[in-house]
């Protein structure tokens, strides 16, 4: 037979007695898993913070060094600053240097013989051109300022007309001329008219107080040769950064010497 228990539920004791139930069992275990929760929450925060400021103080530690490892460093990353500024001015300096010497050589090569020189100038750019004695002030001031880089002011004599424009034709032989530009191209018999349509008859042609023109059929011309495939030099506010000014070189006046009459 299987046994039966006749004793009431609630008056059971030990093992076969239930377990008691009810909700404020369940409100004492959810604060404590609450009050362990925010243990738990609390103990990690203050570890991530402890771990930030750890952090925070080693990135410091290491900015400082570094900051003073860049002012050790400071002189030598000037210094390369600077050579690297210096090396691309001389370079620049470099590519638009220009061959005078060459030219010179060359203009002597061509020059006919029956056209001599009064004066000769170089200027490597239009702002750079000398004005003065045996330098036209006009000639600078419009077909010289439309050249910006190379050109050459040549004001002579020729015999004749045709000669100076043999002249010319033989000055863009030159290696690099681009365009001769005539400024004047005057015989003697023109030159009262030309005064008085200029102001100064001389010095438009580029004679300053003195006429090379001993013959009627003597022509005496200002031009400009321009060497516009030439690059422009560099300007800038630092000294090694301005233009190389070439020398100046003048041609004896050989006026003494009269040419050869034409024909």
């Amino acid at each position: 037979m299987r046994p039966v228990n006749l004793v009431p539920t609630e008056d059971r004791r030990g093992d076969q007695a239930p377990l008691r139930t009810g909700p404020l069992a369940y409100v004492v275990i959810g604060a404590l898993v609450t009050v362990l929760a925010g243990v738990t929450v609390l103990v990690l925060t203050n570890n991530q913070i402890s771990e930030r400021q750890a952090e925070v103080s080693q990135l410091t530690n290491e900015d400082a060094a570094a900051q003073a490892r860049a002012e050790k460093l400071a002189p030598y990353t000037q210094f390369a600053s600077l050579t690297e500024q210096r090396i691309a001015t001389v370079t620049s300096l470099g590519d638009s240097r220009f061959d005078w010497e060459r030219v010179m050589r060359e203009l002597s090569l061509v020059l006919p013989h029956d056209v001599w020189l009064v004066s000769l100038s170089a200027s490597a750019t239009s702002g750079s051109a000398v004005e003065g004695e045996g330098s036209s002030s006009s000639s600078s001031g419009s077909l010289r300022g439309a050249v910006p880089g190379p050109a050459l002011e040549i004001n002579g004599c020729a015999a004749g007309q045709e000669a100076v424009a043999g002249f010319i034709t033989a000055l863009k032989d030159i290696d690099g001329v681009t365009r001769v530009g005539v400024q004047s191209s005057e015989l003697s018999e023109q030159e009262s008219s030309s005064a008085a349509a200029t102001g100064s008859g001389d010095a438009a042609a580029g004679g300053a107080n003195e006429d090379c023109r001993t013959r009627d059929f003597i022509a005496k011309f200002a031009l400009v040769v321009a060497f516009d495939a030439a690059p422009i030099p560099v300007t800038g506010s630092a000294p090694e950064a301005a233009p190389v000014a070439p020398a100046e070189p003048e041609a004896t006046p050989t006026s003494s010497e009269e040419p050869a009459a034409e024909g």
